[in-house]
């Protein structure tokens, strides 16, 4: 297989999930690659290839990491931010790690502060990070 037909394949798999996931870091590993395989189009020898993608990755990570912090307070508030959820029980304490009811589900939390909420107190979700919430004792607010 030639290797500017490699590298285009490598790119297109990285886009087709970027697509799933949404995050624009494979998107730019995508380009990455497509910036490679235009340089072994070209005739140019693997360690060519190979610095032409890590600079294409590299600035393309670094303008998704900028555009994200410059627009980090334009992003819209998590719709779960300040709603209560009824504390369970700890999983484990010391890791601050526990089960809420939320949204007439169990969730697993992060318990925000010092505080140790005993079973049936009410806490509020401050965000969430992938399946976890964040909660804290008191009211944010």
């Amino acid at each position: 297989m030639e290797p500017y037909l490699a590298w285009a394949i490598l790119g297109l798999a990285l886009v087709i999930v970027e697509l799933v996931s949404g995050t624009f870091y494979l998107l730019m590993l995508g380009v990455a690659a497509f910036g490679a395989s235009a340089a072994a189009y070209l005739g140019y020898d693997f360690p060519v290839q190979a610095v032409v993608a890590a600079m294409v990755a590299g600035a393309g990570c670094w303008w998704v990491f900028a555009y994200r912090a410059r627009n980090a307070a334009k992003q819209m508030v998590p719709v779960d931010a300040g709603q209560p959820a009824s504390f369970e029980a700890w999983v484990d304490q010391a890791a601050r790690l526990a089960r809420v009811h939320y949204r007439g589900a169990s969730w697993d939390a992060r318990v925000e502060g010092d505080q140790a909420p005993e079973p049936g107190t009410i806490v509020y979700v401050v965000s969430t990070h992938g399946n976890t919430l964040n909660v804290t004792a008191r009211h944010p607010g």
